[in-house]
């Protein structure tokens, strides 16, 4: 969809939700907000969707790929078919928006929400935008109310009280920071306040906040986490993000936690736990951007603009044959997405992949990764086993990590870029 498209939730609910394969998934039953602190519009999570059973599950935003009058498609990937649990500091749109009383600016009247939009921002966020409310007329007349459309900004009622309590508040004003501000800000708090914090952020969230933190911290914050939870949030994280997490552990913590954590989720941690950590195999991700040979560029420039990608693993896609997850069929050559764009919309992937940069073996040292990298120009090199199978991609962030001198996320840089801003209490 473009920017500029708008959904109203009320209409979407009820709507089939459909794998890249065509498949059906569920139902579209309802989305997840936060409400801020200010009139700013809130950032719209994920979609609830009912599965077989009427069981419930999340589904990211960031995996919605397009949203048809009816239908929803969603990206490829592994889907958590864990239940959904509303966390204190969620809301369900059409569940607890919908009849919320709120006062028009305009004129002060009273007025009832029928039904709330989203639209997609330049940054592929979704928000809501937009209310269909019905003002309330006098009650000596029959009349029903007059429905209109409203922005966010122009109603109170529906944002958090500056006052409110617990975590509402601080969480609300941490939604609009950078994970790693996120990450810098909970370390500035008292244990106590950063296990609230924790406890408020949606899992994907939190992975987000927690793969920019020392991995002391990652342990000490994912064991003050119930097992259950502990598991979800390694499932949410980066696959190679969380081997490392796992790898500071003990041997009897990680299988526990392994086992709590879907199979199709635990499997290439697992994989990638078998490599030494300053290697390509310990190094890289099992999920860059694959495509088969008989996909094209407007199919791979979708899939590079996911907004879950890191802009290294967004930058060039893998041609493998079938299969497609990792390990591959054979690896036929990366295509960039410079290469992408010069190319027609219709034209294949496989017709203008390259091998000429090389690949890299799992057991490449971390020398030989950094020198690779620098040889070629490279932001990230994609690793293949004996066998000439895609395995994983290694990209230049994951080496910075490695060749930075410990404690380098802990440097106070000439600006703060890190900072905590003064409307964010250390509690």
């Amino acid at each position: 969809m473009s920017s500029g498209d708008r959904v109203f939730l009320a209409r979407l609910a009820g709507i089939d939700v459909f794998d890249p394969g065509g498949d059906q998934l569920g139902k579209v039953r309802d989305a997840v907000t936060m409400l801020r602190a200010d009139h700013r519009p809130p950032r719209v999570l994920g979609l609830v969707v009912e599965v077989i059973s009427r069981h419930r599950i999340f589904v990211p935003m960031g995996r919605v790929t397009r949203i048809e009058p009816d239908q929803v498609v969603l990206s490829s990937g592994t889907v958590n078919m864990k239940r959904f649990e509303r966390r204190t500091t969620e809301v369900l749109v059409v569940g607890e928006l919908l009849d919320r009383s709120v006062t028009l600016h305009d004129d002060g009247r009273i007025a009832s929400v029928v039904d709330v939009a989203m639209e997609r921002e330049r940054n592929r966020d979704w928000v809501l935008s937009r209310l269909a409310v019905r003002a309330q007329v006098s009650r000596l007349t029959r009349r029903r109310g007059q429905l209109i459309q409203v922005e966010w900004n122009e109603v109170d009622g529906l944002a958090l009280s500056g006052s409110a309590q617990g975590t509402d508040a601080l969480v609300a004003t941490l939604a609009d920071m950078r994970a790693a501000d996120v990450a810098t800000a909970l370390n500035d708090m008292t244990e106590k306040r950063r296990k609230e914090i924790a406890a408020a952020l949606d899992d994907e969230r939190l992975a987000d906040v927690m793969q920019e933190m020392d991995e002391d911290d990652q342990v000490v914050l994912l064991a003050s986490l119930a097992e259950e939870r502990a598991a979800d949030i390694l499932e949410a994280m980066d696959d190679d993000d969380a081997a490392d997490l796992l790898g500071e552990m003990s041997a009897a913590d990680q299988e526990r936690l392994l086992e709590l954590m879907e199979p199709d989720e635990a499997e290439p941690v697992r994989r990638l736990m078998t490599y030494d950590d300053l290697t390509a195999g310990g190094l890289m991700t099992s999920e860059p951007v694959i495509m088969l040979p008989d996909a094209t560029v407007a199919e791979a420039l979708a899939r590079v603009r996911n907004p879950e990608l890191s802009p290294a693993l967004a930058a060039q896609v893998y041609v493998v044959r079938p299969p497609q997850g990792t390990p591959t069929g054979r690896f036929l050559g990366t295509a960039h997405i410079q290469a992408l764009l010069r190319e027609p919309p219709a034209a294949l992937v496989s017709g203008i992949c390259e091998k000429d940069t090389g690949t890299l073996r799992p057991d490449a040292t971390l020398s030989d990764v950094t020198r690779h990298l620098a040889i070629y120009n490279l932001v990230a090199v994609p690793v293949v086993d004996e066998n000439d199978r895609l395995v994983g991609a290694v990209s230049v962030d994951d080496v910075l990590d490695h060749i930075l001198p410990e404690g380098w996320r802990d440097a106070d840089p000439e600006e703060p870029a890190g900072s905590v801003p003064a409307a964010v209490p250390h509690g």
